[in-house]
């Protein structure tokens, strides 16, 4: 029984016991502060984002289809629940919370967890963009205060302290890993902070003054809504986006760990872990969460490659909640802001400025767009969607420019029409006005060597094209075929009657 244990946390080869124990550790400091700052960005008590940041670890570690992959209370999906908070209040955003985990439950036993590869790079630029700036722009909030429901900027002393203890976590957070990265960085600047606030008792904002901790358990509740169609039209909009961008964050984490460690993760069974550890948060008060990208890369600098540093990080988490409340609630708030705002900067990629002069338009258009939504609107899934499909639509007005023919009569009078790049609704319109019914000959043919059918729109014009054909008395004859193609006609059989000539010498190439 333990050899098995072992054996399902352990991707491959032998496990690193010391290795592991200290990138859980160290996983476990740098997502406190995170999951903190996330609870506060939304609204929501810094218990919920610890609750999140345990639960979601530490089922994830379980369950999940990706050793190493560290999972938490990601500010990817808080952000897309602000709204639900501020309208309908804290327990609709653990129903929408459980209702996500089902959504991603579903992607998971459907397969479908392999589509989100299809999301382009310019959508990932603009995404992570968008993500960045969200997040900097929310830390400005703490600079901030609120007195008898009026909400005013700080003045005078009080200022001057937060701008100077938040330059100094970033100072700290920049400058440290050029020392040692031993130590996370973020961990040394709100250790350093809070030391300086406590020893030169500075009077500043801390997370005692946003909400008490109290060191519970997570306790199992069900989420205090009406259980009505009414609810579900109101959280059910928030449960498909929070589920769509975790899954996303998760599945992309998931990829790239996979190209660093030259292993494959199971993105289905992910997806299904994912689900299970949104539905239990729904029920523990938890906020919900996805894949961490910087804590996962955090796990792997740090030496893992299994399930176990993960699963210690998370249960860290928990026991810093039973008794170390009272010291999370004196920590500063300018030092968590500081760690935001150099989450936000790592964020942003740098690297699509010098890209702008080197990618087409319409790929920096796509990020452009994607990143605006996202600052605009706050809605990760909708930002990401309308990129993919603008970006799609590009990709076939691409393709459909592409498509000619070569016109040639062979030895028997044929017509022959030499079809080059994909007939598909995009390139049909283009595809129909090669050719000339009235003065082409008795026999045509039409060569697709280096074409495919892809669709029914191709399907239709090629039943045109033979119906125009055959009403003047002339023959259409289908060459060079691929499989899939001949596959897609006989599917279609009763909607079109083709020639297909059969050529024994030709043989379509594999797809690589």
């Amino acid at each position: 029984m333990k050899e098995a244990i072992l054996n399902h946390f352990k991707p491959n080869g032998p496990i690193n016991i010391k290795n592991e124990i200290l990138a859980g550790l160290t996983v476990a400091m740098t997502m406190i502060p995170e999951s903190l700052s996330f609870a506060i960005l939304a609204g929501l008590t810094p218990l919920v984002g610890l609750y999140a940041a345990f639960i979601m670890g530490i089922v994830t570690a379980i369950l999940g289809g990706r050793p190493g992959m560290v999972s938490g209370g990601a500010g990817a999906t808080v952000i897309t629940l602000i709204v639900l908070n501020q309208i309908h209040g804290v327990e609709y955003i653990f129903a929408a919370v459980a209702l996500a985990g089902i959504f991603q439950i579903l992607v998971g036993i459907f397969k479908l967890g392999k589509f989100v590869r299809l999301i382009p790079q310019p959508v990932m630029y603009g995404f992570l963009n968008g993500l960045a700036i969200v997040i900097f722009m929310s830390q400005i909030n703490q600079f901030k205060s609120s007195s008898d429901g009026m909400v005013t900027w700080l003045e005078g002393m009080p200022l001057y302290t937060m701008i100077g203890l938040t330059s100094l976590t970033v100072l700290i957070v920049y400058f440290f890993p050029k020392i040692t990265k031993v130590i996370p960085a973020s961990l040394v600047a709100i250790m350093v902070v809070f030391a300086l606030v406590i020893g030169l008792n500075i009077d500043t904002k801390t997370v005692g003054d946003i909400a008490a901790i109290k060191g519970d358990l997570p306790s199992f509740h069900i989420p205090s809504v009406p259980f009505t169609l009414e609810t579900l039209e109101i959280i059910l909009p928030y449960s498909i986006i929070m589920g769509s961008v975790g899954l996303i964050e998760s599945l992309l984490t998931l990829t790239l760990v996979d190209e660093i460690t030259n292993t494959k993760g199971e993105s289905n069974k992910e997806s299904i872990a994912q689900g299970v550890a949104n539905i239990t948060n729904g029920f523990f008060g938890g906020m919900g969460g996805c894949a961490m990208i910087a804590q996962t890369f955090v796990n792997l600098d740090a030496g893992s490659r299994s399930r176990i540093a993960p699963a210690i990080g998370a249960i860290t988490i928990l026991i810093i909640i039973l008794i170390g409340a009272p010291v999370i609630e004196k920590i500063p708030m300018a030092a968590l802001v500081g760690v935001m705002m150099m989450v936000a900067i790592s964020t942003f990629k740098w690297g699509f400025f010098n890209l702008l002069f080197k990618m087409p338009k319409s790929d920096i258009f796509v990020a452009i767009v994607v990143a605006a939504i996202t600052v605009v609107l706050h809605n990760l899934a909708l930002a990401v969607l309308i990129g993919v499909i603008i970006s799609a639509l590009v990709f076939a007005w691409d393709n459909a420019k592409r498509i000619r023919a070569r016109k040639s009569i062979d030895e028997k009078g044929q017509k022959i029409y030499e079809i080059y790049g994909p007939l598909f609704f995009g390139s049909v319109s283009a595809f129909n006005e090669k050719f000339d019914f009235i003065n082409d000959p008795e026999v045509v043919v039409i060569d697709m060597k280096e074409s495919r059918v892809v669709d029914m729109s191709a399907i239709d014009a090629l039943s045109v094209i033979t119906t125009k054909y055959a009403l003047r008395n002339k023959q259409v004859i289908l060459r060079h075929l691929s499989k899939d193609s001949i596959k897609l006609l006989k599917n279609a059989h009763g909607v079109i009657e083709v020639n297909i000539e059969e050529d024994p010498t030709y043989k379509v190439m594999p797809n690589h």
